[in-house]
């Protein structure tokens, strides 16, 4: 049954179904609501977890990480400039190789001060070594967390789910909430392998000072198991699909066979992307657009896969990566190159919350459609 309910709420709901052992987070804009939420809970004696207060984000990440090394299934949430003070324990949680998950509430970056939705956050955590996943819609960001949990412990490497500030986190809307018993069938209970974990009666170190000799290993077993990401994810959506009825893949295509132009783009801006879609292919303009679900690792094959026969791209994201283009833009182009000979149009919109409206999606569309390049 669906339930109409705010996102933030809804993952809130979801995380108490997976169960964790610890949460903790400090609040701030757009991300309070989940914590809060999650804290009404506890308090009204419906789950068990600890909820530890912490007094800033640097505090909160700092205390799942320590759960999580103790063994742990923790969950923490944020935004902004509070993951910008997360960031030297975002590194260290990779590095540790912590299935910690979090959710983070997209919002811009100061200066100046902004608590408006775009992605430029995400983008100052797209090398820390996470599994980067974006919600489409509120559906999306709950199911993604759940499996989030799955793929984070299985290859012991975080997860984080972003979802869009104010534009999902806020939005109320009719969702399929997973019961309990669903996301246990799925997301047994948390068993972390021997020598993993900070234990008395097993003593291991983690995060041990490594000289030059060992270092680059400790990061090339990172990187060989961040990428097994991709097709770890294509496999449990196998079992997820059994269990809920839904499925999300690294790359996600919606709109005509072979089409002339298609727009990439990732969050809740697929949505006014897939209007357009519908209004253009009506009118028989032969258009689509790519959803990117998995940001990290980023799925080059399965891209290039849908890419085939596109004649005309064009990436619309809101970030930018300053001296240079848009961070979704950087990785489309880098997995294309010699792969195909489709020339791809960057577009940096949405800064700071500014809509981006149906007319300058159509506007791009009708650009490549028409073959006029921006020089």
């Amino acid at each position: 049954m669906k339930k109409c309910i705010e996102g933030s709420e809804a993952v809130a709901t979801v995380i108490a179904s997976c169960e964790p052992d610890v949460v903790s987070s400090y609040p701030i804009t757009p991300q309070t609501h989940i914590i809060e939420d999650l804290a009404w809970l506890k308090n009204s004696g419906q789950v068990d977890f600890e909820f530890i207060r912490a007094d800033s984000e640097f505090a909160a990440a700092s205390i799942v990480q320590g759960a999580s090394a103790a063994g742990g299934r923790t969950y923490t949430a944020t935004s902004s400039q509070g993951l910008l003070l997360m960031m030297e324990v975002i590194y260290a949680t990779a590095g540790l190789r912590l299935p910690v998950v979090m959710t983070l509430a997209n919002r811009a970056v100061s200066a100046p001060i902004n608590i408006w939705n775009d992605q430029q956050d995400a983008m100052s955590m797209r090398d820390a070594g996470w599994i980067m996943l974006f919600a489409e819609d509120n559906q999306a960001a709950v199911d993604l967390h759940v499996l989030a949990y799955k793929m984070a412990e299985k290859l012991r490497v975080p997860a984080v789910v972003n979802m869009d500030g104010f534009v999902l986190t806020h939005t109320v809307e009719p969702i399929d909430l997973p019961t309990k018993s669903q996301v246990k069938t799925f997301l047994p209970k948390y068993k972390p392998s021997n020598g993993t974990i900070l234990d008395v009666k097993n003593p291991v170190t983690l995060g041990a000072f490594a000289t030059p000799e060992y270092y680059q290993e400790f990061r090339e077993d990172l990187q060989h198991d961040l990428l097994l990401a991709t097709d770890l994810l294509i496999a449990e959506n196998k079992k997820f699909k059994k269990i809920f009825n839904r499925e999300y893949q690294p790359i996600e295509y919606y709109g005509v066979n072979n089409p002339e132009a298609v727009i990439l783009t990732f969050g809740s801006l697929v949505g006014t992307v897939k209007d357009v879609v519908d209004d253009l292919n009506k009118q028989k303009k032969k258009v689509g657009v790519v959803n990117v679900v998995m940001f990290r690792p980023f799925p080059q094959k399965e891209l290039i896969s849908v890419m085939k026969k596109v004649k005309w791209a064009a990436v619309v994201e809101k970030d930018i990566a300053f001296g240079s283009t848009g961070g979704l833009d950087l990785e489309v182009k880098a997995a294309l190159f010699g792969k195909s000979p489709i020339q791809v149009d960057s577009y940096s919109m949405g800064l700071g919350g500014r809509d981006i409206t149906k007319a300058e999606i159509e506007k791009i569309f009708t650009k490549m459609l028409s073959h006029k390049r921006q020089k």
